[in-house]
């Protein structure tokens, strides 16, 4: 017998990886947890039966939600991870050294753990002496806060559960105050390909261009998430990506990265043209 794990991309579209093991499942206080071990993409989990991350192209997400807006600004020193259970995001962080604060807020302690546990690769930086783990609602963690952070990372679900407030303009408002005065934001963007993820992109990039001065999106190819094309949203009040990239200081880290390159950067933000159509409409 074959055990099978599959998403539903659309109604009419499924996304199916053959599994060896599935060997952990608990529903906590917000969601279903599940992690699996599969011979193509290594160990992964799902929450609410979608997939978060796993083993083999967790590298893409996670060097392209950290290294351009470190490539933007490379004196960044106080961040800001709302959600990022799996502790991906903060594992790009810690390498580097000049980084001072990484604030972590999760609202999902059992996912956390549960990384620590099954998914060392993202999750073995979470013990870094920089990052302190705040396990609540980051909507109300950033309530209040004023320029307290140069960059802000918002690895969040979908828009759905536990996630759907962190996509709203009273959050968005909250980042903005709660970035210095060259703070970058760059939230999870969604899709632009099936139309549901699409609306969703577009609604999230209708709030932040109202509240930033700068807002811009890039494009990364994850091959597990719906469709593989994914978007990132980069907005800050002062930094543009572009024009403000710091090819040579970034370069001068020395960091090995496996998806995100300089070459990369610029390349990004050139999207396709029905993207561009729809976050102009």
């Amino acid at each position: 017998m074959e055990l099978w794990y599959t998403e539903k991309h659309t109604d009419t579209v499924d996304f199916s990886i053959k599994v060896q093991k599935h060997f952990y499942s608990e529903t906590s206080p917000f969601q279903q947890i599940d992690f699996f071990k599969s011979e193509e993409f290594g160990t992964f989990f799902t929450l609410d039966g979608l997939m978060m991350v796993n083993e083999k192209d967790e590298f893409v997400y996670h060097d392209m939600i950290t290294h351009v807006a470190m490539a933007t600004n490379p004196d960044i020193k106080r961040v800001l991870v709302i959600g990022g259970g799996d502790g991906g995001t903060v594992r790009e962080l810690t390498r580097y050294k000049h980084i001072e604060k990484i604030d972590m807020v999760e609202i999902d302690e059992m996912v956390v753990r549960a990384c620590q546990k099954y998914l060392p690769l993202t999750a073995d930086k979470l013990t870094d002496p920089r990052v302190t783990l705040y396990f609540e609602d980051g909507l109300k963690f950033i309530e209040g806060k004023v320029a307290q952070y140069d960059l802000i990372l918002v690895d969040s679900t979908d828009p759905i559960g536990p996630g759907e407030g962190l996509f709203s303009e009273a959050f968005y408002t909250d980042c903005f105050n709660a970035l210095t005065e060259i703070g970058i934001l760059i939230n999870q963007h969604e899709s632009p390909y099936y139309s549901n993820y699409a609306r969703e992109m577009k609604r999230s990039h209708d709030k932040i261009e109202k509240i930033f001065p700068i807002s811009r999106v890039y494009q990364f190819h994850m091959p597990t998430y719906p469709s593989g094309h994914w978007l990132f949203g980069f907005a800050s009040k002062s930094l543009d990506p572009i024009k403000d990239f710091k090819k040579e200081a970034w370069e001068a880290f020395g960091l090995e990265t496996k998806y995100y390159n300089t070459e990369l950067h610029t390349g990004c933000f050139a999207l396709p043209t029905f993207v561009k159509k729809l976050l102009s409409e």
